[in-house]
């Protein structure tokens, strides 16, 4: 897909195969080089080197691992990195946890996505583009494992796919708001797979309607760190409902990078059962 013009907004070149940002990793990765970059320059001066016992550079070496593992690492000029602090805050809250027991890892054998079970039996909501034409995947609940899953319903027009978990009971799930009510700014949390990750919490804010020239119902915008692998996430208002599923990222002349997802209503306008 090209990018287009679209009313001011700059939509990405995988918009809607899959939010596509590897900016944590790149970032990372621009820091190792600036750090061999510097060792060859001071190896260059002929600056005297101090006598450097190999069990302090292992000691160090340790402790900055398990700095990034357990993603506290304060000192590194690293931004993408904030997402996963925040998770962590908000892991802490009890209603964060409960939410997170029923977002679900959807995986199709080539690539994964988020979605959510909005039922005890199993019925998860993701993206249409999560589940690229597959017809049966595997679900991973965090704490009940793994599931096959069937595709109920499918509607690409809005992005949205529906699916069952083979032999689901009593599994947690999401309530639904009945439409997605909300004000300039208001905040949300929403709880995705993102990267290399799952089950990662975080928050945002919502900014407003956008229409997308290939769409006929205009989506949401959100002030929200948003990356590949985030397809498929939950929008949660202050109440405990969702009000929308994540779909993609956008780049705008006034906001700059945002979120895109898709508002609750469109589902429950399209599903049999709503």
């Amino acid at each position: 897909m090209d990018k287009e013009d679209l009313n001011n907004d700059v939509i990405d070149e995988d918009l809607y195969e899959e939010i596509d940002d590897e900016e944590l990793y790149e970032l990372v990765e621009e820091e190792r080089q600036k750090a061999l970059e510097r060792a060859a320059m001071e190896k260059i001066s002929g600056k005297p080197k101090r006598p450097f016992p190999k069990w302090t550079f292992w000691l160090i070496a340790i402790a900055m691992f398990i700095n990034v593992i357990a993603v506290l690492p304060q000192t590194f000029s690293i931004p993408a990195i904030d997402f996963l602090i925040t998770s962590a805050k908000l892991s802490t809250q009890e209603d964060i946890q409960e939410y997170k027991k029923a977002v679900v890892v959807v995986e199709t054998g080539e690539s994964k996505g988020t979605g959510f079970s909005i039922s005890s039996d199993g019925v998860i909501i993701t993206n249409d583009h999560v589940v690229d034409e597959h017809e049966t995947l595997t679900i991973a609940f965090p704490d009940e494992g793994l599931f096959s899953a069937e595709v109920m319903e499918s509607y690409p027009e809005v992005d949205l796919a529906v699916l069952k978990v083979d032999g689901g009971e009593g599994l947690p799930y999401l309530d639904l708001a009945a439409e997605a009510k909300f004000k300039t700014d208001e905040e949300i949390s929403f709880i995705g797979n993102p990267l290399a990750f799952n089950g990662i919490a975080n928050e945002g804010t919502i900014i407003d309607y956008t229409q997308l020239s290939d769409w006929d119902e205009p989506v949401l915008m959100l002030h929200a760190p948003v990356y590949r692998g985030n397809s498929g996430s939950p929008v949660i208002n202050e109440d405990g409902n969702v009000i929308g599923v994540v779909f993609a990222t956008l780049k705008d002349d006034t906001h700059g990078k945002v979120g895109l997802f898709v508002p609750i209503d469109y589902f429950h306008n399209r599903y049999p059962s709503s």
